[in-house]
């Protein structure tokens, strides 16, 4: 099940951030996070109190993964000349943030999310779907691809607090 996420997600959440950081850490994931600027424990705590952190709760009920689902498009969107519709930023969905605990990688946790994601969209009157990930994750990088999503461009910045960052924005249209 995927819901609105509430304050008491918020630790869990966290956790799963930390988990993917010891990953990276330790050189098994290759997200270009870093631990203490970006993700943190306030990017869920702020997407939570205006209603944009969403979480997967398992059959046990444990948060197994988190995003935060809304129209902002940093300005680094803006640089792309390449989306394939033009539209009302609030015709736009972006998904931000998608993790999912290391426990529950490669068994649909992830598909699942973005399935609701493109639902989601739907339903708000949204006609195009639009996400990012640093160049330097491959694995996602090839997840959206594979669920149909188009990458528009590569572009240098500072992402999030985190500098030198080569930013891969992806389309899909609804």
């Amino acid at each position: 099940m995927i819901r609105k996420a509430k304050a008491s997600d918020i630790d869990k959440i966290a956790l799963i951030y930390e988990g993917i950081n010891d990953l990276e850490e330790a050189g098994k994931l290759s997200t270009g996070w870093i631990r203490g600027v970006y993700p943190t424990r306030e990017t869920a705590e702020r997407a939570a109190e205006k209603g944009e952190m969403f979480v997967y709760e398992d059959e046990n009920g444990d948060v197994a993964a988190s995003a935060v689902i809304n129209n902002f498009q940093d300005g680094v969107y803006e640089k792309c000349k390449n989306w394939s519709v033009k539209a009302p930023k609030d015709k736009i969905m972006v998904i931000h943030t998608l993790t999912v605990d290391q426990k529950c990688a490669s068994k649909g946790v992830g598909r699942a999310f973005i399935e609701f994601y493109e639902k989601y969209a739907k339903e708000k009157g949204c006609v195009a779907l639009r996400l990012d990930t640093n160049e330097k994750n491959e694995r996602a990088r090839a997840f959206y691809n594979k669920l149909g999503y188009r990458e528009t461009g590569v572009f240098p910045c500072e992402f999030n607090g985190i500098p030198n960052v080569n930013l891969v924005l992806f389309e899909k249209l609804i």
